[in-house]
């Protein structure tokens, strides 16, 4: 991901849907009554550089499902697009900042820099072939707070157990 892509995480919402996103409107079945079979509220996203997709239909408005699949797109950008080695080490400051406060393992997934942290976190476990160590070392953080960050997500602890599968080591014990 490039360092443009990488500001797709922090974009506002009409910027990022104007400027990267194509959007879909769907009509979906199910509970929600007539109102629902009526409309078009579903809503499909999708990123036009790396095809990653996102979607939401639970809601009854159009535009609350936009913000909840909007929500979901930055996550799997985050989750799916692994940045180099180079920027994994070269932390933007909003990151270091996140990164050196005694908050940021329990930094909640609805917070503002979260995606851009766990994006950058899983950046580092990849540029070290999933070792949880260096990739703590190359944050500047201990261990034990890097896994229970890993943790705060079941999708970023899906994709740090992934990483490390693939480079051959055995998966983290929760």
């Amino acid at each position: 991901m490039t360092a443009d892509e990488r500001d797709l995480l922090i974009l506002a919402p009409d910027d990022l849907l104007k400027q990267e996103v194509e959007t879909e409107t769907t009509r979906r079945g199910g509970p929600g009554g007539q109102h629902r079979n009526k409309t078009e509220s579903g809503v499909r996203l999708r990123h036009r550089t790396t095809g990653v997709m996102a979607e939401a239909s639970e809601r009854r408005s159009q535009h609350e499902n936009r913000r909840v699949a909007l929500d979901r797109l930055r996550a799997a950008l985050a989750l799916e697009i692994r940045g180099t080695a180079v920027e994994a080490t070269a932390l933007p400051t909003a990151v270091c900042e996140v990164l050196q406060s005694k908050r940021w393992p329990r930094l909640s997934p609805n917070a503002q820099d979260y995606w851009r942290v766990a994006a950058r976190v899983l950046d580092a476990l990849a540029a070290e072939g999933g070792r949880v160590s260096e990739a703590a070392s190359r944050l500047a953080v201990s261990t034990a707070s890097l896994v229970k960050f890993l943790g705060t997500d079941a999708h970023l602890w899906q994709a740090a157990q992934r990483l490390r599968t693939a480079n051959g080591l055995p998966t983290l014990r929760s």
